[in-house]
């Protein structure tokens, strides 16, 4: 049997019971039905992006809506652990690329906060596109968490703010010595946050800050990377890590 396909359904239409119907309509039932064409009675996979997820049988196929039957119902448990990332805001073309690796690698929460180097504004809240990039990926690689998507407005204050939400925090410095790499090992138990800056990097205030919020500094290693860059580093090394103890999905 190949590969089902997959559909996002919104968290607040998840059924409670096998049995039960659910609609999906918007884009998600497009997908389904015009261009995947998904006949009546066809078995399709259903997740929610906190973790449920089951198999469907579509019962009755309108022009924009799609009502599906529950046959089976699984909940996945939430991780206890794993990587956040707190990335300067910059206009960045990548940002879309980023999302969808952040998905696949399993990162837990993607903030964005404005930076004293940052390049433009930092919008008030997060845009649907994001979202939608984060829903396409999980569908391709069989995720069943989304990401936190989250603005932190009030700049550096707001998120030194959120530091006490974490058992780690990182501090991806690019004048750190090389010799402090971050490594594996850094991310083996409870929740890590990094924080990586624009384009242009932090500011001496900002580093400063940071650190004295007891954010650890750490190298990414000797090249200067770009942004995306220094966010997959770390994506890598915490998947790495969760993948050795079985806890990557």
């Amino acid at each position: 049997m190949g590969r089902l396909n997959t559909f996002h359904l919104d968290p607040k239409l998840w059924p409670q019971s096998v049995g039960q119907s659910v609609t999906l309509d918007k884009a998600e039932a497009r997908h389904m039905l015009k261009v995947l064409r998904t006949p009546a009675g066809a078995q399709v996979r259903l997740f929610d992006g906190d973790g449920r997820h089951g198999m469907f049988r579509l019962d009755h196929a309108g022009r924009n809506k799609a009502e599906l039957i529950a046959e089976s119902l699984h909940v996945c448990e939430t991780p206890t652990d794993g990587l956040w990332l707190a990335l300067g805001w910059g206009k960045s073309s990548r940002r879309g690329f980023l999302l969808e690796k952040a998905v696949e690698l399993g990162a837990c929460g993607i903030w964005f906060w404005q930076a004293d180097f940052s390049q433009g504004r930092l919008p008030e809240e997060a845009k649907a596109t994001w979202r939608d990039r984060c829903i396409q990926a999980a569908k391709q690689c069989g995720s069943v968490f989304l990401p936190e998507i989250q603005i932190v407005n009030g700049g550096i204050d707001a998120l030194m703010q959120q530091r006490s939400r974490f058992d780690h925090a990182f501090l991806a410095w690019e004048k750190e010595d090389s010799g402090n790499l971050l490594g594996p090992d850094d991310f083996t138990l409870g929740k890590s946050l990094v924080v990586i800056g624009p384009e242009g990097g932090f500011s001496d205030i900002e580093a400063e800050r940071l650190i004295g919020a007891d954010m650890q500094p750490v190298s990414l290693g000797q090249s200067v990377l770009r942004w995306e860059t220094a966010a997959l580093h770390c994506l890598s090394l915490s998947f790495y890590t969760r993948s050795l103890r079985g806890g990557a999905k």
